[in-house]
């Protein structure tokens, strides 16, 4: 027992000589409080720091042992404290129904204090033990989820960055992969529950097309300069390399998976994105020609809210439209060029596609 320091153990027994004998007996050792009632032991858990150990009386008037431990053990924040029962029925019935209602031990009166003591001891190390270990898989999970946002942060961080790289290429692009990002979060909340995509947009599946929706234009960094930042639109021959872009970000991410040990859910979003978000549901997108539900969601999903922001961000060779006009687009535009229950989610959720534009506006 460490010097200066007594672990605690409760009596609970409405007998005086068994106070005085057990009491004298564990105050040696430990600090002891006693309660001559169910009724008191109840009272003194319900404020005050817990006991380390309780030993418990079965016969007692009001309530009884059994009654009093059935309380502690549903209450949470008392249910981890060892109890024994000291009790005069020495019948293997009793001692079942009391092991059975979670006590860990059971003496039989009259006390043998060797046997007392030794139970005692051993249960209170026992406890300390397992509230070590508690106290330990409590810190570690904490600590497993503070590196868990430490690494999310900095995976989100490093997307930001890979994506930027595309933007800086093509500086009339703005807020745009912020935008984006942002219509994709609200559109995957209106349609998690349809049931459709319920199977689907589960909540990390949801996220991680979230956190992947950025590098959707990453291949835009391999489409040269003449044609990138072309003022004015772009003739046929131009447009086939600019549509280059999704294979180039596509191969480049598929690099970037082949060399990780394991298998990536994000990366494998990220690609999709990249690869097809300019298909259309009616087969006559690129790079691939993919119809319907071949063409991968976090891809439709992106189409919806990249063709959208075009349409209400000024170009070089276009002024903004309203979002009126934009809106009527889109939903011309469901069961040809975008899903059709996309593309009504999306409309679902058009003012806060406005909000999210106004918040994010290009300079």
């Amino acid at each position: 027992m460490a010097t200066g320091f007594k672990h605690t153990v409760l009596l609970v027994d409405d007998a005086p000589e068994n106070i005085e004998l057990i009491g004298g007996l564990l105050s040696l050792h430990y600090r002891v409080k006693v309660a001559s009632s169910g009724e008191r032991a109840l009272k003194m858990l319900s404020s005050g720091d817990p006991p380390d150990l309780i030993l418990l009386d079965v016969v007692m008037p009001g309530i009884s042992g059994w009654d009093v431990c059935r309380a502690i053990k549903a209450q949470p924040h008392l249910q981890h404290i060892p109890v024994i029962f000291l009790t005069a029925r020495a019948d293997m019935k009793d001692e079942r129904e009391g092991l059975e209602l979670g006590a860990v031990d059971y003496i039989t009166k009259p006390i043998s204090p060797p046997i007392l003591m030794a139970r005692v001891a051993t249960h209170v190390q026992l406890k300390q033990a397992r509230d070590l270990l508690r106290d330990n898989n409590a810190y570690l999970t904490a600590e497993v989820k503070r590196r868990t946002a430490e690494i999310s942060a900095l995976q989100d961080v490093t997307v930001v960055a890979l994506a930027s790289l595309a933007e800086t290429r093509d500086n009339e692009t703005g807020n745009h992969i912020r935008r984006t990002q942002l219509y994709i979060e609200a559109l995957v909340t209106a349609l998690r529950p349809h049931p459709k995509f319920a199977d689907f947009l589960t909540e990390d599946e949801a996220a991680i097309i979230v956190r992947a929706a950025p590098l959707h234009d990453i291949g835009k960094v391999g489409i040269p300069d003449r044609i990138l930042l072309k003022p004015g639109r772009l003739d046929p021959d131009e447009f086939e390399i600019m549509k280059t872009h999704t294979r180039l970000g596509h191969d480049a991410l598929v690099r970037a998976e082949q060399a990780m040990p394991f298998k990536s859910r994000f990366l494998r979003e990220a690609r999709d994105i990249a690869l097809s978000h300019h298909e259309r549901w009616d087969g006559k997108g690129y790079p691939d020609g993919l119809a319907g539900d071949r063409i991968p969601v976090s891809a439709r999903l992106m189409a919806v809210a990249d063709v959208y922001d075009a349409l209400i961000s000024k170009r070089c060779y276009k002024e903004a439209m309203p979002q009126s006009t934009a809106l009527e687009i889109i939903a011309q535009g469901a069961g040809t060029h975008f899903d059709p229950d996309i593309a009504a989610a999306f409309l679902s959720i058009s003012d806060k596609a406005a909000r999210i534009a106004a918040t994010f506006v290009d300079p």
